[in-house]
């Protein structure tokens, strides 16, 4: 039986670290702390694998089957996350063709055996600061490359803030801490907190801030008006953990 070597292991033969991080660094579109500031989550009431309701949350959204001419319960998978963060950089998904919304933070695991309880906690789903967009074919790098995960995640924090003190992220921020490849590490993307604001940061634009006042808006008055199935009490704590003032 022919061999062939791990495909991770075969890129590397032909690509180095520092020049896939170069791929990353030119292309990747982030949200800006400010906008981060604004509004760190914008839709508290989805997360992955969430039920989704239509007709303002007071009816189940059903699939049918081709196949077996069954129904189910439609769930989410990135819809949200990919609106949030298409809203937080001023753009139009329609508008956008070929880029896709990755999650810097989340479950590691190379087998896809774990439930990513991290992208299915409210609090971290649709947060703008857990989330880049890039160009669809580099979204495998992020998905499997444990390097350029963690230089996303030192990129991130380093911009953001967060998640230096949160439990949910202790063991990986430990790890970020120990980093040592610096030389990997694309030139224009901060060391330390708040250093310097690296290339492909979408600053926040009047559009930006309209578009976070109508989702904080839409946000309050879900909670006092949207149908029986709306998740109220599974709102307002993601809301809390990130200081949202209703």
């Amino acid at each position: 039986m022919a061999e062939i070597l791990d495909g991770l292991e075969a890129l590397r033969n032909v690509m180095s670290l520092r020049e896939t991080m170069s791929l990353v660094e030119g292309t990747a579109r982030w949200v800006a702390p400010e906008t981060f500031n604004l509004l760190p989550l914008w839709f508290p009431e989805h997360s992955r694998r969430g039920l989704f309701y239509k007709e303002n949350w007071s009816k189940r959204q059903m699939n049918k089957s081709r196949a077996t001419g069954h129904s189910v319960h439609k769930s989410e998978g990135n819809v949200h996350a990919n609106k949030a963060l298409t809203l937080a950089l001023g753009l139009k998904s329609k508008l956008r063709p070929n880029w896709s919304c990755c999650h810097i933070w989340g479950i590691d695991d190379p087998s896809y055996q774990l439930s990513n309880s991290i992208v299915m906690d409210r609090r971290f789903f649709s947060c703008v600061g857990n989330m880049v967009l890039l160009p669809t074919p580099l979204k495998a790098f992020t998905d499997t490359i444990p390097d350029v995960k963690a230089m996303l995640r030192i990129w991130g924090r380093n911009l953001y803030g967060w998640p230096r003190e949160d439990d949910n992220f202790l063991v990986t921020n430990i790890a970020l801490d120990s980093w040592t490849d610096w030389e990997s590490y694309p030139e224009s993307w901060p060391r330390t907190p708040h250093e310097k604001l690296p290339h492909g940061v979408v600053e926040l634009s009047p559009t930006i801030r309209v578009s976070a006042e109508k989702r904080l808006a839409t946000i309050r008055h879900d909670l006092k008006h949207a149908g029986s199935f709306y998740p109220r009490d599974d709102v307002k704590g993601p809301l809390a953990y990130w200081k949202i003032e209703l």
